[in-house]
């Protein structure tokens, strides 16, 4: 563990690498998103258990990475609550297009899940909310622990903002495997690959610096776990936008203007912190 920690950006990349390998045997042979749980979560549960060897060996506490007792509900609330804000005029500029262009719109709340011949069904039943509800948790766990807490613990000896681009550079790397999945599948084209791909690297990238930087502000993850838990649940998971019977056709723009709004308002305060 002191040789991981005297190369920092090798054992960044090592820890990723072995995080990879148990997202990719989950997505491409157990596919836990195709069951009725319609969630990939065994590999999320695998970086946590690995968080907890990394942290026993090397002797650190969750609060080490980030995970601080202290305002850690204020914190969160504080996530969700920019992620509200942030959202509803994302929510408010799609539904506006959508009714321009199709004179329709509305939203719905439900839980997408798969049935067992493989089509999107809606889940309306609490259970599915709450089944939602306990994997993000545990995503949001995952990723902010290991991205942003570990990764950041590990590469604070080196420049700073170096540390936030490497850690949203693999951040954006680790969602390329869901469009590469549907290439292999044959559910896409290569172009489409590659700019799906690209768009994930930059989006995913955007979120980390940003998650990254309220981490630098508050000194500790929880407020950028917040706002991590509310685009998952809320914004990907459960609330839709429909227009000519279709569901969520200009998410990607949604969750893209959510993100370029809060990504702008936490990249302010934190040059305003900087210039005091």
């Amino acid at each position: 563990m002191d040789k991981m920690r005297k190369h920092p950006v090798i054992a960044c990349w090592l820890i990723f690498m072995i995080c990879a390998v148990a997202r990719i045997m989950e997505y491409f042979f157990i596919k836990t998103d195709e069951s009725f749980l319609a969630e990939n979560f065994i590999h999320k549960l695998f970086g946590i258990f690995l968080l907890f060897v990394i942290l026993f060996i090397s002797k650190m506490k969750w609060k080490d990475i980030g995970f601080v007792n202290d305002h850690a509900i204020w914190n969160c609330g504080k996530g969700i609550l920019l992620g509200s804000v942030c959202f509803a005029a994302a929510y408010g500029i799609e539904c506006l297009i959508l009714y321009i262009t199709n004179q329709n719109v509305k939203l719905e709340f439900y839980a997408s899940g798969f049935s067992l011949n493989g089509g999107m069904e809606k889940q309306t039943g609490i259970l599915f909310v709450l089944i939602c509800i306990a994997f993000n948790i545990i995503n949001a766990w995952m990723e902010e622990g290991v991205f942003r807490g570990l990764f950041t613990k590990f590469l604070e000896n080196i420049s700073y903002i170096k540390a936030v681009f490497l850690i949203a550079f693999l951040f954006g790397v680790w969602h390329w495997v869901m469009p590469f999945r549907d290439y292999l599948e044959g559910k896409s084209s290569l172009s489409s690959l590659l700019i799906m791909g690209i768009g994930y690297i930059i989006l995913a990238g955007i979120m980390s610096m940003k998650w990254s930087l309220l981490y630098k502000l508050t000194g500790s993850l929880w407020m950028g776990l917040g706002d991590h838990l509310f685009n998952n649940v809320i914004v990907t998971n459960l609330v839709h936008v429909i227009s000519n019977n279709e569901a969520d056709s200009m998410q990607i723009i949604r969750i893209l203007v959510g993100q370029l709004i809060s990504f702008t308002i936490v990249l302010f305060l934190y040059i305003k912190k900087l210039r005091i």
